[in-house]
């Protein structure tokens, strides 16, 4: 999985999972070339590397001995991290959505890694609970409809969608889409703290937190919900209920496309040229789930934009881990924390290989990028939920 080796850095996640589906387990080899996976040599394995066109090489017992020995080494930030089965897959997005809307299920197609969409009314009745790993597509869960006001209200895609959230709302016995969301996301908090894997993009990670800390609270104005917004609703806001976030200041006008401060996209000043973020360095033995996390052929990023583009650092908990930060103004782009006995991961922009993806924009082709680092992220949290427990460091 180094740089100069793979050929398909996003098939092998497929390859890996895929074995894991044959109930066979994989060792991660936490940086040791790129993150590499050590599988079981069998003839259809060989054959599925052909065929996806994934690059592998055979080693012999004593040559994975002396990897495993070196790995094992105190003298090496390395480490080999049981991988024991497949996880269960959950993507949060309306079934009208398609499939290239989201980064996500796009990587999840290329590299042939299977998934299931779920909506409000699956996670409204507790079927959260049969998956390991839940995505959120790029989501308003305040219920403004993604701040698309100003440039859009007359757009008939915008218009289609606000009846649509309607109609659902209504079949779920709530007045207001914000109230249903809010439902949603709280839904989505206790299956994080039962033990679930979460992992965010975009404005789903800002959106989140802002209806976490806002319940109980109208924030939205009447041309969304129908009514003003609360009076002093700022004063209302409980930074307590927040996975992520703390101090920060809603923006109140529905003109301006922007949720809260904690978003860095109009207040950034980067050209695209020189927009690239950091991976952080993590000891492997000590913190292996940020070690899994940032694993990469490159510790170097190509940013990209989103309606969420990045996070103010001072706005983000101190109990929160930067994983990947933009060092020329200190954002933070990738940040990963526990929240009871699960896990989430915010990682901010909409799509690593298309740098300001406008709505109605053309799919990206993966098949032009099979090595792309920012998509090699997202699939890192793919497997998270495979590896093998361990008793968390504090």
């Amino acid at each position: 999985m180094d740089v100069d080796s793979q050929k398909e850095h996003l098939k092998a996640y497929g390859i890996t999972y895929w074995v894991l589906e044959k109930q066979q387990k994989v060792k991660w080899l936490l940086n040791y070339r790129g993150g590499s996976f050590l599988i079981p040599d069998t003839e259809k394995a060989r054959r599925e590397c052909q065929i996806r066109g994934v690059s592998f090489e055979i080693l012999s017992n004593s040559k994975t001995e002396e990897i495993l020995t070196l790995i094992s080494s105190p003298s090496q930030n390395m480490e080999a991290v049981v991988l024991e089965k497949a996880p269960k897959i959950a993507v949060y997005s309306p079934k009208e959505n398609q499939p290239w809307d989201d980064a996500v299920t796009m990587v999840l197609a290329y590299a042939e890694i299977p998934y299931t969409v779920v909506y409000d009314e699956e996670v409204l009745t507790e079927q959260l609970l049969l998956y390991d790993w839940l995505h959120l597509h790029h989501e308003d869960f305040t219920g403004q409809y993604g701040k698309f006001y100003r440039a859009y209200r007359s757009a008939p895609w915008y218009v289609e969608n606000k009846k649509n959230a309607e109609a659902l709302a209504t079949k779920l016995g709530y007045d207001k889409v914000s109230e249903s969301k809010r439902d949603v996301a709280l839904k989505i908090r206790n299956y994080v703290v039962g033990g679930g894997f979460m992992f965010a993009m975009c404005s789903a990670t800002d959106s989140f937190d802002i209806a976490l800390a806002a319940e109980g609270v109208d924030i939205c104005e009447t041309m969304f919900d129908g009514d003003p917004s609360e009076s002093g609703y700022q004063s209302k806001i409980n930074y307590n209920n927040t996975f992520a976030f703390t101090d920060f200041i809603l923006e109140r006008s529905p003109m301006v496309y922007e949720f809260s401060s904690i978003d860095m996209t109009s207040k950034r000043k980067v050209l695209k040229e020189i927009d690239y973020f950091t991976l952080m360095d993590f000891s492997a033995k000590w913190d292996p789930i940020p070690t899994m996390l940032v694993q990469n052929h490159t510790a170097l990023v190509k940013g990209f934009m989103g309606q969420t583009t990045s996070y103010a650092r001072e706005q983000v908990k101190a109990n929160v881990l930067v994983m990947g930060e933009q060092k020329t103004n200190g954002e933070a782009r990738y940040i990963h924390g526990i929240k009871g006995k699960g896990f989430f991961t915010f990682y901010g922009g909409h799509d690593p290989e298309d740098y300001q993806h406008r709505v109605g924009d053309a799919k990206t082709e993966l098949a032009l990028h099979p090595n792309s680092p920012g998509y090699r992220l997202i699939l890192n949290n793919v497997l998270f939920p495979a590896a093998k427990k361990k008793k968390q460091k504090t």
